[in-house]
């Protein structure tokens, strides 16, 4: 019988390792965030516009190069960082916290996968912020299943023929690079699946209906059309063709410490409304934070933000120590997703609560915040998908549990026989 695991075999304890860089890089979105972001996030979310002003500020200071190598022209900071200056943008405005991350997403596919000269020609430009980035790989019949997808690639002599729809493209229009996964192979269950590059102004390629969107209205979701988009076959990420569904869950392990980082700061920006209203708000001749009730409110919102915010930062931290391929980084990822996002949306909710009436109230911050959080539960994997993950690898891990089989007791039931003889099953 195998014995208990030693200390270090448990599911990825790594350090979490602040660099210097990393707090730099934080600190200077925590800047832009209060002169570029929180000014105008009433404004942009109200006519659904993107909030440019910000945008060019996150490129000047350098940090759309927080998750590109820096052979490629970025800070190779790495996913806790960039988890890091994702929450300070999106305590602010959680919208433009999925505007700036959304980049990571389309560009990971690329940095996982992508030759050296695919990153030559198309890194630089993305770290400094003069290309951005979508990621295109939901279809209206194939969401959670990323496997069923039905937009094509065909090769034709040197071009990759691209035909179909996608939906929900994140940054469709404001992006000028696409990753776009569709099948290459339809007769193979395994290698069946392909991603592409397409660039913006490639003719048959086009932005079609803009969504109206319950929250996160400053960053643009589109369908996107491919009309006989023909690509050059170098265009092919990696250029060996059946990688693409590797690539897309690869991107998504990476990609999912930013979407909880997104969530962290949305629930500390409704804290911290929620913490500044209770106490200006007087009822029955007190500040309302004075109240049991709402106490018991606040510190809870703020435990589990906190409680949130660490295993955010745990698993970007063992990212960045054992790359994307290392064990239980998937289970971890899950993790750090469903339990943030599920916070973002309590917290939310009950920042509402905390402003009562004036919270159900349009020109109140904190209305915002409830409909900007509850896609941070669905997009880039349902929590109920990351379940299914995260349970999957716990039973998986459960054989390295063995030894602890004979503590718990085995029960034996007789069985009575028709002449009173009793035989144990």
């Amino acid at each position: 019988m195998r014995g208990p695991p030693s200390p270090a075999e448990p599911a990825m304890h790594s350090d979490i390792i602040f660099t210097d860089l990393a707090k730099e890089l934080a600190a200077k979105a925590a800047e832009i965030a209060e002169q570029y972001v929180r000014p105008g996030a009433a404004k942009h979310d109200k006519l659904q516009e993107y909030n440019w002003d910000a945008a060019r500020a996150v490129a000047a200071a350098g940090l759309f190069g927080t998750f590109v190598p820096v052979e490629y022209g970025g800070t190779g900071a790495g996913i806790l960082p960039l988890a890091m200056v994702t929450e300070a943008l999106a305590r602010a405005d959680s919208g433009f916290g999925v505007a700036f991350a959304v980049n990571a997403l389309g560009s990971f596919p690329i940095i996982l996968g992508g030759t050296d000269a695919q990153r030559k020609r198309w890194l630089p430009a993305i770290a400094k912020g003069e290309k951005m980035v979508a990621f295109c790989l939901s279809e209206k019949f194939a969401g959670s299943d990323a496997s069923g997808l039905s937009v094509t690639a065909t090769l034709e002599g040197d071009e990759y023929v691209i035909r179909g729809e996608k939906k929900w493209t994140t940054n469709g229009g404001v992006a000028d690079i696409y990753s776009v996964f569709a099948v290459t192979d339809p007769t193979s269950k395994s290698r069946r699946i392909s991603a592409l590059v397409v660039e913006k102004g490639t003719p048959g390629f086009s932005v079609e209906k803009v969504e109206d969107k319950m929250g996160i209205r400053c960053v643009p979701v589109v369908e996107t059309h491919f009309d006989n988009v023909r690509v050059p076959k170098e265009n092919l990420i990696g250029e060996r063709p059946g990688m693409g569904f590797k690539h897309a869950m690869m991107t998504l392990d990476m990609a999912r410490p930013g979407v909880a980082a997104q969530a962290v700061g949305a629930a500390q920006g409704a804290l911290d409304l929620a913490l500044v209203y209770a106490n200006r708000r007087k009822q029955f001749g007190a500040p309302i934070s004075s109240f049991q009730m709402v106490q018991k409110m606040l510190a809870d919102m703020a435990t589990k933000t906190e409680a949130a915010r660490w295993l955010v930062y745990s698993c970007a931290g063992a990212i960045d120590q054992g790359g994307a391929g290392a064990p239980a980084v998937s289970k971890k990822a899950a993790m750090a997703k469903c339990f943030a996002t599920d916070v973002a949306m309590e917290v939310a909710t009950d920042a509402v609560q905390i402003f009562g009436g004036y919270g159900f109230m349009e020109d109140y911050p904190v209305a915002k915040c409830f409909r900007d959080a509850k896609i941070l539960q669905i997009y880039e994997g349902t929590n109920q998908v990351q379940r299914m993950v995260i349970a999957r690898h716990l039973i998986k891990e459960a054989g390295e549990l063995e030894h602890l089989q004979q503590y718990i007791p085995v029960e034996t039931q007789n069985a009575y026989a028709a002449d009173g003889a009793t035989s144990s099953a």
